[in-house]
């Protein structure tokens, strides 16, 4: 994380009817970074996000901004503006009117408002909009207006929860580069909460990966991608296969009964441990002696690749390639030792692994709903 530190959790829990939520919750989050909180639905990010903004009251633990303590303070005396999946705007109000809305609270003069609005507007890209009725906007435009009167107020700190999960796939995309580019433009800190893989990937300075109200790991977008610290991260960063293996010495790692080079060190002398190796890291060779070799039991085209399961000793490897295997084909596999990464063993380990499961057939009205997030 960059320094200085803006805003700070420290030693946060939060209970809601008896259900630990937050747990031993320690954050600091660099002034003008854009930094995302990643997990899965119940984790906790929305629970971070709220006690930062003032929503929630940590029930032990304290708030810092810029060094102080706010615990105490209330939402509107914080430096900090929160644009939720339902953008909130004001119906009987006009676009120029909803932006304009918070600095009229604020007693800043009208002539003040008018060069922020029109600015604002500017920065969404809805400058020709300013006397549009609200309710007349695209999904896409709404959540530009929400944008635009959340920087009206000039917060040191942005909070985002969800903003595009009611937009389609297109318009979320288009939204993600105008937000980084704002962002990037303004040199505001954002704090952006999404269970989307590659919204977080794409648009973070950090990624904060949670999951049952802990961190499970910290980094740059490309650290938590190749470098995951346990086999959570590993399996909810992208697709993974994920072995069991062993640590036979520095530089050697023993998984599906051969011994591999690899490029960690550290680990104690047969150490137990997870293998991730990336799909898109394997390499289909003719299959002989030097390979691990394996049946094609699946292959699906994915438009710039194809996504090729792979049979080996039981285990069910996926491959992302550019060339066609067909069901049935004996193939080989090869994996360079930069592309192997070890993992200490962890409570995940032995939850996921294999592609036994896989299918993109899948019923989704077939799989488990997800708790509501918090």
């Amino acid at each position: 994380m960059g320094e200085p530190a803006i805003v700070s959790l420290q030693d946060i829990a939060v209970s809601f009817d008896g259900e630990i939520v937050l747990k031993d919750f320690n954050l600091s989050i660099g002034d003008g970074e854009f930094v995302t909180l990643l997990g899965p639905s119940g984790c906790g990010k929305t629970t971070t996000l709220r006690i930062i903004g003032g929503f929630v009251r940590p029930d032990s633990g304290n708030v810092f901004f810029n060094g102080k303590k706010i615990n105490e303070l209330p939402p509107h005396k914080r430096e900090v503006n929160t644009i939720f999946q339902k953008y909130a705007l004001f119906p009987h109000l006009n676009v120029y009117d909803n932006v304009a809305f918070g600095m009229r609270i604020h007693k800043k003069s009208e002539s003040e408002v008018r060069a922020t609005v029109h600015e604002m507007l500017g920065m969404v890209n809805l400058g020709r909009f300013e006397h549009r009725n609200v309710n007349l906007l695209s999904g896409g435009q709404q959540q530009r207006v929400a944008i635009a009167r959340a920087l009206a107020n000039n917060p040191k700190v942005l909070l985002l929860d969800e903003p595009f999960g009611a937009l389609d796939l297109k318009l979320r995309k288009d939204m993600q580069v105008e937000l980084k580019k704002i962002q990037k433009q303004t040199g505001i800190t954002f704090l952006f909460v999404t269970h989307d893989q590659e919204e977080a990937l794409s648009m973070s300075d950090t990624v904060v990966v949670m999951d049952k109200g802990a961190i499970q790991q910290i980094g740059t977008p490309q650290d938590i991608y190749n470098e995951p610290k346990n086999a959570f991260v590993a399996e909810f960063i992208g697709e993974s296969n994920i072995l069991d293996g062993i640590m036979r010495e520095d530089f050697l790692v023993e998984f599906a009964g051969r011994n591999f080079r690899c490029v960690d060190k550290g680990f104690t002398h047969n150490e137990p441990v997870d293998v991730v190796i990336r799909p898109e890291d394997i390499d289909i060779v003719p299959p002989d002696e030097n390979h691990l070799t394996g049946v094609v039991t699946d292959t699906n085209f994915k438009g710039v690749y194809f996504e090729i399961i792979v049979d080996v000793q039981g285990f069910k490897w996926m491959i992302q390639t550019t060339d066609y295997e067909k069901v049935g084909a004996k193939i080989g596999l090869a994996i360079q030792p930069d592309e192997i990464h070890i993992m200490h063993k962890s409570e995940y380990s032995g939850s996921f692994g294999d592609y036994s499961s896989f299918s993109d057939e899948m019923d989704p009205d077939a799989l488990p709903k997800e708790k509501e997030d918090v």
